[in-house]
């Protein structure tokens, strides 16, 4: 069965959903989604991008999974996915 690889727009919209509601499954689904991402972009030898998406993503953990949860490190990544990727 084909996996359907996630847009760079879907991962931005869901990643501001998890700065204003950090709703824990929306932020789950995400981080599985940036993996299947960030993987597509390295067999690509896109390697900013992949490092964009992987710094994304670890601040996803770091604030719903650790809870240690920062608006600005998640927002502070945004820019990097958008221009990189």
């Amino acid at each position: 069965m084909a996996e359907t690889i996630p847009t760079k727009s879907k991962i931005l919209k869901n990643a501001s959903y998890c700065i204003k509601d950090s709703q824990a499954q929306v932020c789950k689904e995400l981080v599985f989604d940036i993996e299947k991402l960030q993987l597509l972009v390295f067999d690509q030898n896109r390697f900013k991008c992949q490092s964009s998406l992987l710094g994304i993503q670890s601040a996803i953990i770091e604030a719903h999974f650790l809870k240690n949860f920062s608006n600005e490190r998640i927002s502070f990544t945004i820019p990097y996915v958008i221009k990189n990727c």
